[in-house]
C-alpha cells in the first residue's frame, strides 16, 4: 500500500493514484450484487446497501482501497429507459466492467450496451456472471460473446467447480494458478495439471495478448517458441487492456465473491490512469473549441457535473468528475450549461459560485475534503445553480465541456394536478426534477394540457413518484389528446349576418365569403374582393379578425383550422349600428355557415419516423409500422443494422417507445420528427367528432 494513500479520507496525490470504473449491464445480469462484492472485498465492516428504489435507476458511486490505488466505482443503471445516467456514467469513467449473465446470453439489449461502450472506445473486462445456473455453460457463453462482441473477447481465467456443481474459483491462464475461494479466503494454488479449459484456452489467449500489446519483441519470440514467462505475459496484457485492444474475459459469482480478486487486479494494473485516457472536448463561452484539458493537478480547473440530486430541505448534491485542475473549498468558480432554445425546463446559464464544501465517498459513506485534484470524482454540497451536464471551471479561464448525447424522450405522459394545491406548486417540482434529469421534457402545445416527455414506462413511474415522494406533488394521468386541424376540402360559400335590435344603437354586419382549400401547410390566406364600399374599409379588417378567431377555436370538433383561403366579396353596414365586433362576429359567423360536412375535414399530424434495430428484427418492424397506418419509405443495412423509414400517424405512435422495444427484445430504437398534416380516415373522423 502506497505510503501517501490513506484508508480514512482516500486523498491521493497524483491522477496516477486513481481508478475510474463503471459497471454496465443487463438489469438483472448480477451488475449490482457484483458491485456489492467489489465493496465487500476492499471496504472493512461492509455488509451491503439497503434496497432502494430508485437504486436501480440512477447513477450510483463508492469508493476504496485496492493496494495502492483509489478505485472510484460506479454502478449504472441496466434499463434502457436510463441511458442517460449509464452515458454520464460513461463520460465519468475511464474503463468498465461489463457484466454479461451466462444464465441469460447476449441479448439485444446486452449489444445495445456494449455500442454505448464501443462508441465511447473506454476499455472494458467482461464479468461473467451466474455460471451456477443449471443451464449455464462456460464454453458457450464464451462463444456468444466472441461472436456478439468480436474475437478480442478472450477468457484470462476458467472456472473450477465444486463437488455440488457451484463455483469454487478460478484458473488463470497466464499464471497457471489455481484461485480456491471454497474456504472463505482466497488461496492461489499452482495448477498440478491443466485441465481441457485450460488447454483449450491458454494458447490463443497468449497468442492475442502478444499480438493486441504490439511487442514485436515477444511476438519474435512466440514465433521462435521460446519460453516466455507468466510476468511477461502478465505485463503483455495488462498494456492490451489498457489501450482497449483486448478484452479479458473473467468468470465470477455475485453471490460467493468468486473472480473478485482477479478483476481488481486487472482493474489496478489493467486499466488506464486518468492520465492515460483522453479528456472531453472543451469550447469557450462563446463555443469557440479549446485546447483539450491537460489532467494535470496545476492547470486550470475544468469539472463536469456527472449527476446531481435534489432534495427539498438538504438541496443539490453534485456529482462532479474533475478533468484538470485543483477543486478546493472556498474556491469561486463558473458554472456555464447550454441547452438548446425553447426547452421550457432546461436553460443555458452561466453564475459564479463559492465552493461551501467538498465530500469524497469512503466506502459509501460521504467524508469531508478540503481539495480535490484531476481525475477524482467529488461531491459539492448546495452548488445552488449547476445542473446535471453543467461545466465547472476557473472564474479566470471559463470553458464549457460537451455534453454526453442523451436520449430522445419519445413517451408523451398527460398529465395535470390533482388538486388546486398540487397545482401551485407543480412548476417547482417540474424544475428540481429537470435540474437532475435532463432527459424530461415538457410540452404545453397540445391546448392546455401539459405532456411530460419521458424515454419509457419506467422513467414516467419514475417521475411521478418522485413528484408525489419527493416534492408533495399529486398529478393525475390524462389521456393523450393528438393535435388534430381542420380544413375545407371543396368550396364554399356563405353569409355572416349579425343584426340586433333592442333600443338605442342596435348591431348590423352582414359579410358574404367564399372558402376554399389551400394546398398543405399553406395555412391561412385572407382576400379581399369587396368592390363599390360594400364593406366600409375600415371594417374589412375586423371581419378578417373575426374569420381568423373563428379558424382558431374551430368550427368541426374544436381543432383549429388551417391551409384554407377566405375570400369576402360582398357584404352590407349599416350607417349607425355597424361596428368593428358587429363585423367581427359576421365573419365568425360566416365561417361557422359555410363549415358544412360534405366540404370540411380533419387533418392529423403525420411523423417521419426512423427506426433503428437488428437485422433479424426487420420484418416484424415493418409488419407492426404498416399495421400502425404507417406508409413505408424505405430500409436501409448500416453497421449489420436495419434502418427503416416511414411516415406514421402520430396517433398510432403514443405508446410505441415501450412497443418497439417489446418487437425487438429492448434494442430498437427510433426518431421521429414532424413532417405535415394528412386527411383522417372517415371512420376515425366519427370517433373524434362523437368525443368532442
Amino acid at each position: 500500500m502506497s505510503s501517501k494513500l490513506s484508508a480514512a479520507n482516500l486523498q491521493v496525490s497524483s491522477p496516477d493514484e486513481v481508478r475510474n470504473v463503471v459497471l454496465i449491464g443487463n438489469a438483472g445480469s448480477g451488475k449490482t450484487s457484483l458491485f456489492e462484492q467489489l465493496l465487500k472485498a476492499r471496504v472493512d465492516g461492509y455488509r451491503g446497501e439497503k434496497d432502494d428504489p430508485e437504486r436501480l435507476a440512477q447513477l450510483y458511486v463508492a469508493s476504496f482501497l485496492n493496494d495502492s490505488v483509489v478505485v472510484n466505482l460506479l454502478d449504472a443503471p441496466g434499463h434502457p429507459d436510463f441511458v442517460g445516467e449509464l452515458r454520464a456514467g460513461i463520460r465519468a469513467a475511464d474503463a468498465a466492467i461489463f457484466v454479461v449473465s451466462a444464465a441469460d446470453g447476449i441479448d439485444g439489449m446486452a449489444q445495445a450496451l456494449w455500442e454505448e461502450c464501443e462508441y465511447a472506445k473506454i476499455p472494458r473486462i467482461i464479468a461473467l456472471t451466474k455460471l451456477d445456473a443449471g443451464h449455464a455453460d462456460f464454453d458457450a457463453s464464451v462463444a456468444a460473446a466472441q461472436a456478439a462482441f468480436g474475437d478480442t473477447v478472450l477468457p484470462t481465467h476458467v472456472p473450477t467447480l465444486a463437488a455440488n456443481g457451484e463455483i469454487a474459483g478460478n484458473i488463470g491462464l497466464l499464471s497457471l494458478q489455481e484461485h480456491d475461494y471454497s474456504g472463505g479466503t482466497v488461496k492461489n494454488l499452482p495448477v498440478q495439471a491443466t485441465d481441457s479449459h485450460v488447454e483449450r484456452y491458454r494458447g490463443p489467449l497468449v497468442e492475442g495478448v502478444i499480438q493486441e500489446a504490439e511487442d514485436e519483441a515477444l511476438m519474435e519470440r512466440l514465433f521462435a517458441e521460446e519460453e516466455i514467462s507468466s510476468e511477461e505475459l502478465l505485463d503483455a496484457l495488462m498494456r492490451a487492456v489498457s489501450t482497449g485492444n483486448l478484452y479479458p474475459l473473467v468468470p465470477v459469482s455475485s453471490l460467493s465473491g468468486v473472480g473478485v480478486e482477479e478483476l481488481l487486479r486487472l482493474i489496478e494494473h489493467g486499466f488506464p490512469t486518468p492520465s492515460s485516457h483522453p479528456n472531453p472536448e472543451v469550447d469557450d463561452l462563446d463555443g469557440n473549441p479549446q485546447p483539450l484539458p491537460k489532467t494535470d493537478p496545476n492547470a486550470p480547473l475544468v469539472a463536469q457535473v456527472i449527476r446531481t440530486t435534489t432534495d427539498p430541505f438538504a438541496g443539490r448534491l453534485s456529482m462532479v468528475r474533475i478533468f484538470s485542475g485543483t477543486l478546493r473549498v472556498d474556491d469561486t468558480v463558473h458554472v456555464a450549461g447550454r441547452h438548446p432554445e425553447g426547452d421550457e425546463l432546461h436553460h443555458s446559464h452561466d453564475a459564479e459560485e463559492r465552493v461551501g464544501g467538498l465530500q469524497a465517498a469512503v466506502g459509501v459513506e460521504l467524508k469531508p475534503r478540503t481539495s480535490a485534484i484531476a481525475g477524482e470524482i467529488v461531491l459539492i454540497p448546495k452548488l445552488n445553480s449547476a445542473e446535471t451536464g453543467d461545466t465547472i471551471s476557473s472564474k479566470d479561464k471559463p470553458v464549457v465541456v460537451g455534453r454526453w448525447t442523451l436520449p430522445d424522450p419519445l413517451l408523451p405522459l398527460a398529465v395535470k394536478a390533482a388538486t388546486r394545491n398540487d397545482e401551485d406548486k407543480f412548476s417547482g417540482a417540474l424544475q428540481r426534477l429537470a435540474v437532475e434529469d435532463s432527459t424530461v421534457r415538457v410540452d404545453r402545445s397540445s391546448g392546455d394540457q401539459l405532456v411530460i416527455w419521458t424515454t419509457g414506462q419506467a422513467h414516467a413511474d419514475l417521475l411521478l413518484n418522485r413528484l408525489n415522494d419527493r416534492y408533495g406533488v399529486k398529478v393525475e394521468q390524462e389521456e393523450l389528446r393528438i393535435p388534430l386541424r381542420e380544413t375545407f376540402i371543396g368550396k364554399a360559400s356563405a353569409e355572416g349576418r349579425h343584426v340586433k335590435q333592442s333600443g338605442g344603437h342596435g348591431q348590423y354586419a352582414k359579410a358574404n365569403i367564399e372558402v376554399e382549400p389551400l394546398p398543405r401547410g399553406e395555412g391561412f390566406k385572407f382576400v379581399d374582393k369587396v368592390v363599390g364600399g360594400a364593406v366600409p374599409r375600415q371594417f374589412i379588417p375586423s371581419v378578417e379578425k373575426g374569420v381568423r378567431s373563428a379558424l382558431e377555436k374551430g368550427v368541426i370538433a374544436g381543432y383549429p383550422m388551417v391551409d384554407v383561403q377566405v375570400t369576402l366579396y360582398d357584404g352590407k353596414a349599416h350607417s349607425v349600428d355597424s361596428s368593428d365586433m358587429a363585423f367581427q362576429l359576421a365573419g365568425q359567423l360566416a365561417i361557422k355557415e359555410a363549415a358544412k360536412p360534405a366540404v370540411t375535414a380533419l387533418l392529423e399530424p403525420i411523423d417521419l419516423v426512423t427506426v433503428t434495430v437488428g437485422e433479424e428484427y426487420l420484418g416484424p418492424v415493418m409488419t407492426d409500422l404498416s399495421g400502425r397506418r404507417g406508409q413505408l419509405l424505405g430500409t436501409d443495412s448500416v453497421n449489420r443494422k436495419a434502418v427503416i423509414r416511414a411516415l406514421v400517424p402520430q396517433l398510432e405512435l403514443s405508446r410505441y417507445a415501450i412497443d418497439l422495444r417489446g418487437i425487438a427484445h429492448g434494442s430498437g430504437t427510433f426518431t421521429r420528427e414532424f413532417h405535415g398534416y394528412e386527411l383522417l380516415p372517415a371512420h376515425l373522423v366519427d370517433q373524434f367528432l362523437k368525443k368532442d
